[in-house]
């Protein structure tokens, strides 16, 4: 059966970039096809502070489409979020996350000191507005487990999103009350270990995203990538897992809503 079609059941696409200008020409179609492939709602996250009131605008004009505001480690020093601006931009309707936020050293180089302080920005955010973290981490799980630890990220939880690295970084997240949300990654033929740890997490921690217009699953690899196409990854994970597909798109909705608590289901 075709994941886009043919069913019932609800799905969440717990990541995505719909304010990008990739979207443009057809966010309206593309809203529409999410809604027939049984995707009732979704998170837009900010990576960029001048993106906020776009992801605001989308989410407020949207039933069942949310917002999470943050900067994202790539943009470059200097790049803020200056901290009562993200206190405001996080009290705003629909809002439900900070994020994305985190650390990458994969294309930075030298002193990566202010992504360290702004990654910590928004972890002390996050447990001042009882807010969730989304954390990107790439080239840099180490650094993201000791800042997660020795902020007290645990007292705002949060989730791992994208996730790519292994099972003792997967532990390490659940012990800190942390989700962990897979993406098209998952469904790649290569990612045998990843999909290991797919295959081993508890089900009350499973999230599942897209992060369109980025990585889009089998079998829509290589085109740009929209919410509808989470169906794909709930299916694959439903079948690496030996669970029913309904039972997936069931427990990661019940997740999204246990994670965003300012969530309300549409």
């Amino acid at each position: 059966m075709n994941p886009l079609e043919g069913h019932s059941y609800m799905l969440v696409d717990s990541h995505c970039h719909l304010d990008f200008e990739d979207f443009d020409a057809d966010r309206t179609e593309i809203l529409a096809r999410a809604r027939a492939a049984g995707v009732g709602e979704m998170l837009i996250a900010a990576v960029v502070e001048a993106h906020w009131p776009r992801v605001q605008a989308l989410a407020a004009g949207h039933v069942g489409v949310w917002a999470a505001v943050g900067v994202h480690p790539n943009e470059p020093a200097g790049a803020g979020p200056e901290w009562e601006r993200l206190l405001v931009a996080l009290a705003a309707d629909k809002v439900v996350a900070v994020g994305e936020t985190g650390l990458d050293y994969y294309r930075s180089e030298g002193d990566v000191s202010w992504q360290r302080e702004r990654f910590a920005r928004h972890i002390a955010a996050a447990k001042a507005t009882g807010k969730p973290l989304i954390v990107h981490t790439r080239a840099a799980a180490a650094d993201t487990l000791a800042m997660l630890r020795s902020e007290d990220a645990a007292a705002a939880g949060g989730v791992i999103h994208c996730f790519t690295e292994n099972r003792d970084f997967a532990r390490a997240a659940l012990d800190m009350g942390f989700y962990i949300s897979f993406s098209g990654i998952v469904t790649f033929r290569k990612s045998v270990e990843l999909q290991a740890v797919a295959k081993m997490l508890p089900a009350d921690r499973l999230l599942v995203e897209t992060d369109a217009p980025y990585l889009a699953p089998e079998p829509q690899r290589g085109r740009r990538n929209e919410p509808a196409f989470v169906a794909h990854v709930a299916a694959f994970l439903a079948a690496l897992r030996g669970e029913a597909p309904e039972a997936v798109a069931t427990q990661t909705t019940a997740n999204f809503h246990a994670l965003f608590r300012h969530t309300v289901a549409p």
